[in-house]
């Protein structure tokens, strides 16, 4: 069960910022006891791996705060943080996978579920943020785009972290973050009504 929930904390992570659970998982094992990864994800801590995830958050940290930009990269995102979801909800709930020269038998297998389950909850996670980020754009001339960032880019951290040491915990942070969101898209249409209603004359 908190395996279920550190790998959907995980994912939805994921869903925020393609390389923030990734980095941490691979930090976390290469760093601390605090992951153990099976031998097949045993990548995740390489060096090399690591450097890369590190320089791909810087990139995706920086263009995420450019108003237009943000957009652009949240398209392009729409195949990596997916891909990124499945792989920190494997590597989260320890799934081993047979090799992909073997395809017959990882799909015979259900080997392949919880790799597809990241993929599914980041994607969603990362579709909600796709759509709200322009509209937050548009009713604030842009103004929104790196606040939203840096807040999805700490709560990207904060789910990872919690998945990893706390999932119950992770699991209110999501509830919370959801209410949170509704609750500012609510204010930000209000606000915007407001402002577009002519102002009556006494």
């Amino acid at each position: 069960m908190l395996e279920l929930l550190t790998g959907t904390a995980l994912a939805a992570s994921a869903g925020l910022n393609a390389y923030v659970p990734l980095l941490l998982i691979g930090l976390g094992a290469r760093f601390t006891g605090l992951v153990e990864l099976p031998a097949n994800w045993a990548w995740l801590q390489n060096d090399w791996v690591l450097g890369i995830l590190a320089v791909l958050l810087v990139v995706e940290v920086l263009a995420d705060k450019v108003p237009g930009l943000d957009s652009v990269n949240d398209m392009l995102q729409t195949v990596i943080r997916p891909t990124s979801g499945g792989l920190a909800f494997g590597s989260g709930t320890t799934a081993t996978t047979v090799a992909i020269t073997d395809p017959a038998a990882f799909f015979s297998s259900n080997q392949w579920v919880p790799i597809a389950l990241g993929a599914v909850i980041a994607l969603g996670v990362h579709l909600a943020k796709l759509s709200v980020r322009p509209i937050a754009n548009a009713l604030t001339a842009g103004a929104a785009a790196p606040v939203l960032s840096a807040a999805e880019d700490v709560s990207s951290v904060v789910l990872s972290v919690l998945a990893l040491l706390a999932p119950l915990l992770a699991l209110l942070a999501m509830a919370g973050g959801v209410l949170l969101l509704f609750r500012w898209l609510r204010r930000l249409r209000r606000s915007r009504r407001a402002r577009l209603q002519p102002a009556s004359i006494p």
